[in-house]
């Protein structure tokens, strides 16, 4: 066990397998070339607020009765009825067309209404125009998983979208593949790493066929490309690595920090074992620039890879804050990559010499926050109010995303980081009032300070409740004799 991100409940938490889901890419031909429109997901969606995706979701019960019956896969049925709830259209004869308002609106109000209308022919759903161009798994640092289907569909022309009625896009827009691309490199906007990819790879091929879409969607259905990279943002990408952590954060992620095509660092690569090597050792071959050193946040099991196998895989410098370090990097350093800059930042409080890297991109913020599970302060090591205090320096810095050591990218920086101001200073200050309520022993202190989240692991729980006191030690709000304490 380290001091990572952690659950404090039940460590006997294990994730479940990915469930079935599907996506469509949509295109038409535009004025100045082939168009993808994609949806702006609102922010109150769980799953990538604030970005922009393909319409799409996970296959449900309506969808595998209906898979029979209507002679279609389930991956199929799914992507009718989520383009009917999203869009307000449906697929006739190659393309896309409007569906009655009435008819809609029934299946926003209940999907599985869309089975029976599908039946009778009140709502399209003709496939031939629809091909599966593409397959790919969420990672495994995520707590839900989607085994996702990307399908298809072009025109010259389709009907326009209509988002009224429904949650999950307040927005909707046409664009060329190149210019959404261009926008998310300028970080401008976000958009889900599986479908920059997607269409990293359709760009590609519109340039070398002339724009001739269905060209394009043959060669991708014929060879179901798979390209494996995860681009957090422009410069930023992510290999799980399985580490001994407590589920469900029980992968560490390495990041390949710069250019894409210059300098660029390895983040904490944390493999004990070839196989963590081997995938690490594959990003690292397919990215286009130059590996110069390997930084770590800082020095937590977790994080850190087994020295033999490093200097095995990768011949470069080790940069931390740790003296023993090749370079020793301090507060407000900069890092040039290539044509990016990264700034250093030393943010204690998790660890003594913990850093982070922020650029315009967003921070890499190593143990400060995490996407799954909590981080946990370890008694004697970290230190609470210090740890508080950066988290609000980190939230000055309004950044544009967070790539966290543990789970995937944070989406809403500033919600997340004070939403860990929030829970860490209430507990602090329960914390305290327990103590001065008259309660001195550390069980019955942390039993008062988690009493919000009675599903509370008691050993994680007492651990965290001592790095509350030995803060408010240090502060000078209280006092320990012997087992107990008490206030100053």
């Amino acid at each position: 066990m380290t001091g990572g991100a952690q659950s404090i409940g039940s460590p006997d938490e294990q994730s479940r397998p990915p469930r079935p889901s599907a996506t469509l890419m949509i295109t038409r031909d535009g004025r100045d070339g082939v168009e993808v429109l994609l949806g702006n997901r609102s922010e109150s969606m769980p799953s990538f607020p604030g970005y922009w995706a393909f319409p799409g979701g996970g296959v449900s019960r309506v969808d595998v009765a209906a898979s029979d019956s209507l002679g279609i896969s389930t991956q199929h049925c799914a992507i009718l009825r989520e383009v009917v709830e999203e869009l307000g259209l449906a697929p006739m004869d190659g393309r896309l067309v409007s569906v009655d308002n009435n008819f809609r609106a029934m299946v926003v109000e209940d999907k599985s209404n869309w089975f029976p209308l599908a039946l009778d022919g009140d709502i399209p759903c003709d496939t031939s125009g629809i091909r599966i161009i593409s397959m790919r798994t969420t990672p495994p640092f995520s707590p839900v998983r989607f085994e996702n289907t990307f399908l298809h569909i072009h025109s010259s022309n389709h009907d326009d979208v209509s988002l009224v009625g429904q949650t999950e896009f307040d927005d909707a827009r046409w664009m060329r593949p190149s210019d959404w691309i261009g926008a998310w490199q300028n970080n401008a906007i976000k958009i889900a790493p599986p479908v920059v990819t997607l269409l990293m790879e359709v760009d590609r091929c519109l340039n070398l066929v002339n724009q001739n879409m269905e060209m394009v969607a043959e060669d991708l259905e014929t060879r179901m490309p798979a390209r494996r990279s995860i681009l957090f943002a422009h410069g930023v990408e992510v290999v799980p690595v399985k580490t001994a952590t407590l589920p469900p954060a029980n992968h560490t992620n390495c990041y390949l920090i710069g250019d894409p095509e210059g300098e660029f660092i390895l983040v904490d690569p944390a493999f004990r074992d070839r196989k963590g090597m081997s995938s690490v050792v594959e990003a690292v071959e397919r990215h286009n620039g130059v590996l110069i050193a390997v930084f770590y946040t800082h020095d937590h099991p977790d994080h850190l890879a087994d020295d033999v196998l490093l200097k095995e895989a990768f011949n470069v410098p080790i940069w931390s804050a740790s003296e023993s370090s090749d370079r020793v990097l301090k507060d407000g350093e900069v890092l040039e990559l290539g044509n990016q800059k990264w700034t250093v930042l030393h943010t204690p409080g998790h660890h003594p010499d913990h850093l982070c890297l922020v650029s315009d991109c967003g921070i890499v913020a190593g143990d400060m926050v995490a996407g799954i599970g909590t981080i946990l302060i370890r008694p004697g090591e970290g230190e609470m109010n210090t740890y508080i205090k950066q988290l609000e320096r980190l939230l000055d810095l309004d950044p544009h995303l967070i790539f966290p050591a543990h789970g995937p990218v944070i989406p809403l920086p500033g919600k997340t980081l004070e939403h860990y101001i929030r829970h860490r200073s209430i507990r602090h200050d329960k914390v305290l009032a327990a103590v001065q309520a008259g309660y001195s022993d550390l069980e019955k202190i942390s039993q008062i300070a988690y009493s919000d989240t009675p599903g509370a692991h008691p050993r994680l729980a007492a651990n965290q409740t001592l790095a509350h006191l030995q803060s408010h030690e240090k502060d000078g709000n209280l006092r320990k004799e012997g087992e107990g304490w008490f206030p100053e």
